[in-house]
């Protein structure tokens, strides 16, 4: 079975935001299995601002993921920032240029929507009925977060060339380009982001910098176990329908994946020397597994989208 290299990343210095759970947790996990020191943000935090927590109301925490990091190999820091706040962010770049005076890997993972994108049910519904402050709202937390953490903290990422901007969201440039997404708010969201990875590697590249949207397939977050009523050792149960009081999850659940999934790929892209190569692109983790030889947990290379 395919192993993490320990040392792939050992001195580099990473940032997740939005580590408090799904794509973030698995992508500073795997970023931790290769040794780096990753700095874990969002609002949820056992010990911070109760002000500032998530709307999710979940139990999940930035230590907790800091603390997996540090147990897989690396270093892991937990921070409580909101994305939203300029002020808040701007601390964070003062922070890291104090205790790290560098910053090698930024991912932006900030999302904290999925309740406001709505049930399945509620998922076509049209602008003019769509209720407009969730919508506005979705946009703020997909977009806006992404622009101010990239705005205070890529200064530290072009100090030195080599660096790498990761934009996670849902499906691929060409995926998205003729397909309609849940809502035009949703929809729009999506599509910024993997603009923002062709924008921003357009203004990185002079750097030696890199920027890539990377998108999981169907993520076994922890939203989605509790909503089939499974963990991630008993994923399966859920396609049967096994889990009394639950609904059974559709066929295509079988080909889903962990977050450390679309982490391995982050950290595969994080530790190759040739990782300009994917400047300005847009891949699923799926992809980045075939290139770089990963697996998921399970030691399965799943593939949400069917694209390859």
């Amino acid at each position: 079975m395919w192993t993490p290299r320990r040392d792939a990343l050992r001195g580099r210095v990473a940032v997740v935001a939005g580590a408090t759970r799904g794509a973030g947790r698995g992508i500073a996990a795997a970023l931790g299995e290769a040794g780096a020191t990753v700095v874990c943000t969002g609002r949820s935090s056992s010990g911070g601002d109760p002000a500032i927590r998530s709307e999710y109301g979940r139990a999940e925490t930035i230590e907790e993921t800091a603390e997996l990091v540090s147990r897989l190999g690396g270093r892991g820091v937990a921070v409580q920032v909101d994305h939203l706040d300029p002020d808040q962010v701007a601390g964070l770049a003062d922070r890291l240029r104090r205790d790290f005076g560098r910053l090698d890997v930024l991912v932006n993972d900030i999302w904290g929507a999925e309740v406001l994108k709505g049930p399945p049910p509620t998922w076509g519904t049209p602008v003019w009925r769509h209720d407009l402050d969730d919508g506005l709202r979705i946009l703020r937390l997909a977009v806006d977060t992404h622009l101010i953490t990239s705005h205070h903290l890529l200064p530290l990422l072009v100090d030195r060339p080599g660096g790498l901007l990761v934009e996670v969201t849902d499906g691929t440039t060409a995926y998205n380009a003729d397909r309609y997404r849940i809502s035009v708010f949703y929809d729009l969201a999506k599509t910024a982001v993997n603009r923002l990875a062709f924008s921003q590697g357009h203004e990185l590249a002079p750097y030696g910098a890199t920027a890539l949207a990377v998108t999981p397939g169907w993520l076994r977050s922890e939203m989605m176990l509790d909503n089939f009523g499974v963990s991630e050792a008993n994923w399966r149960d859920a396609l049967d329908g096994r889990v009394e009081g639950f609904p059974a999850a559709p066929e295509g659940f079988g080909d889903s994946e962990s977050p450390r999934f679309v982490g391995r790929g982050v950290a595969s892209v994080a530790a190759d020397p040739d990782r300009v190569r994917w400047n300005q692109g847009s891949v699923t983790s799926a992809e980045l597994a075939r290139e770089y030889g990963f697996t998921d947990v399970d030691g399965s290379r799943p593939d949400g989208w069917g694209l390859g």
